[in-house]
């Protein structure tokens, strides 16, 4: 078995000579019809939207391969969408063998069981595809970020990470008085995360954490306006932070 990125093993299948036994350009775009695109988009945002981008998975990482750009030139060259999924099944069983700083690096049994058909299909069937998800699927993984401004409460801001592992906090806005302030971060996904504070001279951050750990430091702050944020490579470039507003 081959341990090569995905985009690559895709251009293996085409010097093989798939399209001979069958998988042509009128190949059907049924992506694994046993599998559950609701299941699969969940794990993925528990699991995958940390590293890769995808689209209509509103998933915003930068440390694997985008995912919509890495399938669209295959599709337009006839390559159905199961083909597709056969690529993303075998990388997420067979990962690249290569070190942990490297692009396509990605841990052995990310998923496992069902859960890798499941993750494949739903990435087989919205890589490159324009719009978004609608129904069911729209709502399987609620949006980023969306949760409502958090307040201070008794000296303490608790900004908890996102708990489906997409890169964000519950949300982007928080609140607290001027004063001496303890700022924790949960976090029970299993993508790592901590918390930052910058701003009017400011600079504090917590410790890397993951499975349940919190992220925390102790900080006094003056009235204005300060951001908090991931420090872990890429994360706040894919959107996990906010603003908290001392009053």
């Amino acid at each position: 078995m081959s341990h090569t990125p995905f985009t690559t093993r895709l251009l293996g299948v085409a010097a093989c000579g798939l399209l001979a036994v069958g998988l042509s350009a009128c190949e059907s775009d049924n992506v694994a019809q046993n599998a559950d695109l609701i299941a699969g988009k969940k794990a993925f945002a528990q699991k995958c939207a940390s590293c890769h981008v995808l689209a209509r998975a509103d998933a915003k990482g930068v440390q694997g391969p985008n995912l919509d750009d890495s399938f669209r030139q295959a599709l337009r060259d006839g390559f159905g969408r199961n083909t597709i999924h056969g690529v993303v099944a075998d990388q997420i069983e067979h990962p690249a063998k290569v070190p942990k700083d490297h692009p396509a690096y990605m841990p052995a049994d990310l998923v496992t069981g069902r859960a890798v058909s499941d993750v494949a299909a739903y990435v087989a069937s919205v890589a490159a595809r324009p719009g978004k998800d609608t129904g069911k699927l729209a709502t399987a993984v609620p949006a980023a970020g969306s949760g409502k401004p958090i307040p201070a409460k008794n000296g303490k801001l608790e900004i908890p990470a996102d708990p489906n592992g997409q890169l964000a906090y519950l949300s982007k806005q928080a609140t607290a008085p001027a004063g001496s302030l303890e700022v924790l971060s949960p976090n029970k996904a299993s993508i790592p995360h901590d918390i930052a504070l910058e701003g009017g001279g400011v600079s504090k951050k917590g410790a890397t954490v993951q499975d349940g750990g919190v992220s925390k430091f102790t900080v006094t702050l003056k009235a204005g306006k300060y951001a908090y944020y991931c420090t872990v490579a890429g994360h706040r470039e894919g959107g996990m932070e906010g603003t908290l507003t001392v009053k």
